[in-house]
Parts: C-alpha cells; sequence; structure tokens
C-alpha cells in the first residue's frame, strides 16, 4: 500500500500527527488557563489595549510597558494554526517578562481563511516596524527588539529572522536581535494534505514562500527552541529538523527540551519570571533582571501554572 504522504499511510494519521487539540484529554482546561490567566494579566499590569499598527481592524497589538524607560523589548506572537484565536488570550505571558522589566508586545492578525498565511507574515513584519518605530513611547528601547512566538506564532518568529528588513522597510537587517520559536511549524507541505487545508488553501507558490525551513540562511538573530516532550513525533520533527537546518547555516541556537510538557503547557512559564524558561529566555537577550519586580508596588496576579520539567542542551 502506497503512503499517503511522506510516512503516514493514510489522511487520518496525519490528522491525528497535527490535531493539537486532540492530543490532549481536554484542551478546554488549558484554553481557559490562558483566558483566566490574561484576565489576571490585564487586571494588575499596566498595558495599553487595541494599539493599531496596520490599516485592518485585525492589526493591532497589546502592549505591556516595562517600568523603566529603555526597557528591551519582546514581541509574542499566538498560535492557532494562523485560524483561530486572538492576543487576548495571551496577555498572561506579559507577567513574567514585565515582572523581570521587559517591555512585552503580544501581537494580533487577521486569521485564515479571510487572509492567507502571506499576508498574515506581512502583518508581522508590520508590527516589528512599527514597534521600532513607537516602543520608546511605552519605554522600550526600539534597538533591543526580540521575537518569539507558539506553534503557528514559531513560525511567524521564525520568518521575522528570515526578513530582509533595509530592502522591506529601511530598517537594520538586525533589528530582530533574538528568536523564541516554541513549538513551531517550520514547513508548511504536510498542512496542505490535512484537515487544516480547507482553511489555509496553501498552494506551491505559499509553501515555497513561507516556509521557514526553506529559506534558512545565515543571519545574525541566535535562536533558542523548545518544544514539549509530550508533542506528536511531527511536532517534534519540525522543530528539530529546522533547529539542525539553523545550525547547519551556521547560526547559533540553544535547544531547550521541556520534559512532561504537551503542546499547551510548553508556553505556561512565560508568566514566572524565575522559571528556567523565562531564564534561558533572558541569557539570550542578554537581558539580567533585577532580584525586584519591576511592579513591587502592585498587586501580584495569581496564576495556574503546571508543574515544570526542563533541561538545556546545546544540540
Amino acid at each position: 500500500m502506497a503512503a499517503y504522504f511522506r510516512n503516514f499511510q493514510t489522511r487520518a494519521d496525519l490528522d491525528k500527527a497535527y490535531d493539537v487539540e486532540r492530543s490532549v484529554p481536554n484542551f478546554m482546561i488549558y484554553a481557559d488557563q490562558w483566558v483566566n490567566n490574561s484576565a489576571q494579566a490585564r487586571r494588575h499590569l499596566h498595558c495599553k489595549l487595541g494599539l493599531r499598527f496596520g490599516p485592518t481592524l485585525e492589526e493591532y497589538c497589546d502592549v505591556f510597558p516595562a517600568a523603566r524607560r529603555g526597557a528591551p523589548i519582546f514581541i509574542f506572537i499566538h498560535g492557532g494554526y494562523w485560524r483561530i484565536l486572538s492576543a487576548r488570550e495571551f496577555s498572561f505571558v506579559a507577567l513574567g517578562l514585565v515582572a523581570a522589566g521587559i517591555t512585552t508586545v503580544i501581537a494580533n492578525y487577521a486569521l485564515c481563511p479571510h487572509v492567507p498565511i502571506g499576508e498574515i507574515v506581512r502583518q508581522m513584519r508590520a508590527l516589528v516596524a512599527w514597534t521600532y518605530r513607537h516602543i520608546v513611547e511605552h519605554n522600550g528601547d526600539p534597538e533591543n527588539i526580540h521575537v518569539g512566538g507558539h506553534s503557528a506564532g514559531g513560525h511567524l518568529a521564525a520568518m521575522m529572522a528570515l526578513t530582509d528588513w533595509r530592502v522591506a522597510y529601511g530598517l537594520s537587517p538586525n533589528v530582530v536581535k533574538t528568536i523564541f520559536p516554541v513549538s513551531g511549524l517550520f514547513d508548511l507541505e504536510p498542512l496542505r494534505h490535512s484537515f487544516l487545508q480547507p482553511d489555509l488553501r496553501l498552494d506551491d507558490r505559499e509553501i515555497e514562500t513561507h516556509s521557514p525551513q526553506r529559506h534558512v540562511r545565515r543571519v545574525h538573530p541566535p535562536m533558542l527552541l523548545s518544544y514539549g516532550s509530550e508533542e506528536s513525533a511531527e511536532f517534534s520533527r519540525q522543530s528539530d529538523d529546522f533547529l539542525a537546518a539553523w545550525k547547519r547555516a551556521g547560526n547559533r541556537a540553544t535547544f531547550l527540551p521541556q520534559i512532561g510538557r504537551n503542546h499547551f503547557t510548553a508556553i505556561a512559564d512565560f508568566a514566572a519570571k524565575d522559571s528556567l524558561f523565562c531564564r534561558e529566555l533572558f541569557q539570550l537577550m542578554g537581558h539580567h533582571p533585577s532580584p525586584q519586580s519591576a511592579f513591587a508596588d502592585r498587586p501580584t496576579a495569581s496564576v495556574t501554572l503546571p508543574s515544570s520539567g526542563f533541561g538545556l542542551s546545546s544540540r
């Protein structure tokens, strides 16, 4: 019997490998944690919501400024297979980062099938350019921008590292200082053959143009890459292949495995500034937060976090 795609015998096998919601007993447990922890973040942190960086309604970001001027900036891009979710479900990412003195920008973007993935890539590039030009208004240092994302957001973070910023936006080629993709997707080809295709509507050109795996070259930003040990073999393969290609091109990279974490808990420790997850991110950024919280005079947000399991590898 011929394989359906690569080593997958049937469409059902491929769908299972990429169906992250069905990879856990109850996806809504994690969705509820994201929503509740994000509401806590917006209540307890100073924030500027719905700042527009482009002409369409979906092109906005939520900014959580650090307490002091000249702070490093972390842009977080959410996942959801480019077709669901919004910035508001991910405000919790700012909890650990702002406490460590980092101005945090949570990206929103238009969703498939209303726009193609290529348009989402363009919107995220526009956000980086907007951040460079406006972040001083939110205590950020435009010369210290870092980009990360989860799942589809990991794909978009990788695309930011591979952008020619001088040609497209008149910015320094090194405007993005580091990238941190978590549980990312770097080759779009398998998704065309899966249950996602009716929404993503991928064709040869879209796959070739917007698959980071196919465009890895020598670039400035070092990368910290991470995913949970309980993710599917396909998600692990996507990250492993991208990490290997990144290093073959002569780029700096570190792998942060998360033992016992699944696709959804892999980003939980953004909310905890003292977690190994955040400490490794800060090291990548060259940031050394003070022992005191940047918001020591504010009430502390109460968030629900799963137990951690990490080990660092330079592979």
